[in-house]
């Protein structure tokens, strides 16, 4: 076994790190006994080498020399041959699926004299002249970096020049012209003329394969995949197999379920007398899997074979590539397929029915990033429609947008805010930019494996293909569909569940999940009605949300203000409320008291605005206490930059420099300019906020505390059972802790002794700021339980202000590295999630009892939370909508396996 080459023999699928997915997945079924083509792997070591020093290590060159040689003694032919010549494909392979991201070549070996011996060893001179045609064009693209436009229209000019409507129809002279024409664009646009040495050719694209790595649609699809950018790729070097040697022969690829509804059956898509590329690259329409059936009975049933075995070893929907050589099945490629968020759930549910899963298993197949998807609104079947045609449904969704015909028209568009539909003929890897930036994505030809299906799939777009009624212009830039124009920057609507097309904007209702989360699994089984594959939907998600609470150690609480927020919440399976943000209950009407109280400096008139907010303060914690009745409500004291409740000083100042022009000044606004000139701050984020704002303004901290106290007791006396909890946020240090605690346990005395009730109301810090993370220790001894506050913690963290720099250069900073995601979505793990940690240990090592919490928006993040969970938090509080998402999330990590990939 060589240190950088592995003969499919060598390896197995746990090998991925080394041999990449591809090669993996080749050398297990190879050791299942399936019918793959000799061939061997190149390990993403000598990957990292070749991209560290620029070079091929020296031994690559005898390693892979001694693998062509074991090939060749294997089939009994030799690269580059004059009679029977071998013939290999240069394919990527990277541990985790990138698929059209990196390069390919094909028919490794022909030139000007093998070309010749291929015809006769064949017995099909257009075969042959095709299979050259095929190697220069996609080594001149791949390998010397030539516009592969230039061959395709070279390729077009000749069908057209022939009546041809396809390539399958020109005949071998014509491809032998063709193949003189290549040859003189790669001389003519390279500077040199196509190489005829074999071992030159393979070389050359082993390299280029490395450098693919590198291009920049694979560095965006990894950005955007976080897939780590030190891996490299290996490289497979197989034995070639013909799917274009006639009608006896093809290429195709299928899935053993359907990877967009998830239901069991035949799916995959089959073309005779082609090559592989020529299936996911989109460019021919191509034939369901069944016809394989009708056309090829015998290798039809060796496939069906091959994937009920696949499925049943990975234990998993397998996403498989395979040639017919005349008759012949050849099985090229397999991984566990990548399918949409409803397949996900419902095979989920099948593989533990079919006893090949457990349910703890389940839980790990699917995600709560899928599940989010799945609570999307859809298209309201029952409004009026504008229905342009029906295609093939790629991947659901509902996606209503400008129609745009190009990668960076969309690019362009959505970053001035346009919600964009890309619309092509078929997508290639160089539309990804594109593909990112739009909310759909319509192609007139492929199938369910073309590029623009499989892309879209694994990054959850909404996608049609092969909507072949629709006339696609990209010079133009519009569409024709029975007779009707539809041009750049109109709107069009798809629905990827159904494949329908319409024009103009079509209204959205709430999705079959959410009335299932919202109004219980019978409801939505109810409304589902006919439609079999709903109700299966609804059910599986069911199965899985309630074993997801069965074993999950985290609670899930929500972050609500209102009582109709945390109705919500509580519906969808809160069980708590982990942030009530008072600050948003004194706006609007309010607005003007809690100025007064800010700035006031006569204390009678702080005192009556305070006197005036009491009441609708405590109205607003016994609506929200009613709601949460028996669970934890945790009360933030008003925590905000100060600038949020005072007017902008700016227009004040012109107002009053306007009154005074005019002769008519009023005192009011001129003393009210003087008291925010006052107040005014440089930095209002780290200024007057928070526990700072409340024990420097008198009465502000005593009114929401009292409140709170006053409201406890009303639903105490009402027969409820008020769980409330104080927060006191932005604490820094523990003596700030310490005179809110003072304050606040007086208040509550107070009002116990007065209503005759016994008030236990937990007082605990929000830890915000790296200081109070720092010396959690010591504020955990005031404390009765932390939250982390994990959005000013990031902001506070990193310095970075979220309101500006995420606009101003963070896509610069995910462009080169510095950030693979948004530190705001995703926690940082080395940074933020380190000062977590170290709160947590302290934090307990003081108070062992201590409840611990999130209540920023990373307690609703799918990658977040396994964090959360593994540092040994309590609970995670989220927005009302991502509790279900939370809930998931969290059993999910209960399950997850040591050294599980929970990208």
């Amino acid at each position: 076994m060589g240190t950088y080459v592995y003969d499919f023999s060598e390896g197995n699928k746990d090998l991925k790190d080394l041999l990449g997915g591809k090669g993996a997945n080749l050398a297990e079924m190879t050791n299942l006994g399936l019918p793959v083509p000799p061939g061997f792997t190149i390990t993403t070591e000598a990957c990292r080498s070749y991209l560290s020093t620029g070079i091929l290590p020296p031994e690559l060159r005898v390693e892979v020399t001694m693998a062509v040689r074991r090939i060749e003694d294997a089939v009994g032919r030799s690269l580059g041959d004059f009679h029977e010549p071998l013939l290999v494909s240069v394919r990527s392979g990277a541990k985790f699926s990138m698929p059209g991201m990196m390069d390919t070549v094909l028919n490794i070996g022909l030139n000007d004299a093998s070309v010749q011996g291929l015809a006769k060893f064949s017995g099909d001179d257009r075969f042959a002249w095709d299979s050259y045609r095929r190697l220069i064009q996609m080594f001149g693209k791949t390998v010397l970096g030539i516009d592969g436009d230039l061959f395709a229209d070279a390729l077009d000019a000749l069908k057209a020049k022939r009546g041809a409507a396809t390539d399958v129809e020109l005949t071998a002279d014509d491809l032998t012209g063709l193949v003189e024409q290549y040859k003189t664009i790669v001389r003519d646009v390279s500077g040199r003329e196509f190489p005829q040495h074999p071992r030159e050719q393979l070389d050359l694209a082993i390299a280029a394969v490395f450098d693919s790595w590198n291009t920049e649609r694979a560095r965006l699809y990894r950005r955007r995949e976080r897939i780590p950018a030190d891996l490299g790729t290996a490289v497979n070097v197989m034995t070639m197999v013909f799917g274009n040697l006639g009608e006896t022969s093809g290429t195709g690829v299928c899935f053993t379920r359907d990877p967009s509804t998830g239901v069991v059956g035949v799916y995959g898509d089959y073309l005779t007398n082609a090559q592989g590329e020529d299936v996911v690259a989109g460019i021919r329409n191509v034939l369901g899997l069944a016809d394989l059936e009708l056309i090829d009975p015998k290798a039809y049933a060796a496939l069906r074979l091959a994937m009920r075995r696949l499925e049943t070893h990975y234990r998993d929907l397998c996403d498989i590539e395979f040639t017919v050589e005349r008759g012949k099945l050849w099985m090229l490629q397999t991984r566990v397929g990548k399918r949409t968020a409803a397949a996900a759930f419902r095979i989920a549910i099948q593989l533990v029915d079919e006893h090949l899963i457990t349910m703890d298993e389940a839980l790990e197949r699917v995600s709560g990033a899928q599940l989010g998807k799945l609570m999307f609104p859809q298209f309201d079947s029952r409004a009026e429609r504008d229905l342009l045609t029906t295609a093939m449904a790629a991947s659901p969704g509902a996606a209503v947008g400008m129609a745009v015909f190009d990668s960076p028209t969309a690019v362009k568009w959505a970053a001035d805010g346009k919600d964009v539909i890309l619309v092509r003929r078929e997508t290639n890897p160089d539309d990804l930019g594109g593909m990112i930036a739009s909310v759909g994505v319509l192609t007139s030809r492929g199938g369910k494996t073309s590029h623009a299906a499989v892309v879209a799939r694994g990054m959850g777009t909404t996608c049609i293909v092969g909507a072949e009624a629709l006339d696609v212009d990209a010079v133009l830039r519009q569409f024709v569909v029975s007779g009707r124009t539809v041009r750049e920057g109109e709107i069009i609507a798809i629905d990827g569940g159904t494949g329908e097309v319409f024009g103009g904007d079509v209204p959205v209702v709430p999705s079959p999940v959410v009335r299932y989360l919202e109004d219980g699994l019978d409801a939505a089984v109810e409304a589902a009605g006919d439609d079999a594959d709903v109700a299966d939907l609804v059910r599986s998600v069911d199965r899985l949300l309630v074993h997801a609470d069965k074993v999950r150690r985290l609670h899930v609480h929500a972050n609500a203000d209102t009582a109709a927020d945390a109705r919500r919440a509580r519906a969808l399976g809160a069980q708590g409320i982990g942030l009530c943000r008072t600050e948003h209950m004194f706006l609007g009407e309010r607005r003007v008291l809690i100025e007064r109280v800010i700035l006031a400096t006569d204390d009678t008139v702080r005192q009556a605005a305070l006197d005036a907010l009491l009441p609708l303060q405590r109205e607003d914690f016994v609506d929200l206490l009613a709601e949460m009745d028996g669970l934890p409500t945790t009360i933030r004291l008003i925590d905000p930059p100060l600038h949020e409740f005072l007017p902008d000083y700016t227009e004040l100042a012109v107002k009053v420099a306007l009154a005074n022009a005019a002769g008519k000044a009023d005192k009011h606004d001129v003393a009210l300019l003087a008291a925010v000139g006052r107040m005014r701050e440089a930095n209002p984020m780290l200024g007057l906020r928070g526990v700072r704002l409340g024990l420097v303004v008198p009465g502000l901290f005593e009114l929401q505390i009292r409140a709170v106290a006053e409201a406890v007791t009303t639903r105490i006396k009402a027969g409820g059972h008020p769980r409330a909890e104080i927060m006191v946020p932005l604490v820094a240090s523990l003596m700030e802790l310490h005179l809110v605690r003072d304050q606040a346990e007086r208040i509550l005395s107070e009002v116990a002794e007065r209503e005759g009730v016994t008030l236990e109301v937990p007082i605990g810090a929000m830890i915000e700021l790296p200081r109070a993370a720092l010396t959690a220790g010591r504020i955990a001894t005031a404390a009765d339980f932390f939250s982390f506050g994990t959005n000013d913690l990031t902001q506070t963290t990193w310095g970075f202000s979220r309101d500006d720099v995420e606009g101003a250069f963070f896509s610069e900073y995910a462009a080169n590295g510095v950030l693979t995601d948004s530190p705001f979505d995703t926690v940082d793990l080395r940074g933020v999630g380190r000062l977590v940690r170290i709160a947590v240990e302290e934090g307990r090592q003081t108070r062992p009892d201590l409840t611990i919490g999130v209540c920023g928006e990373h307690g609703g993040d799918p990658d977040s939370i396994a964090f959360f969970h593994a540092v040994g938090l309590d609970y995670v509080s989220c927005s009302p909508f991502r509790v279900p998402v939370a809930r998931l999330e969290a059993g999910r990590a209960s399950v997850a396996r040591t050294g599980a990939d929970t990208r």
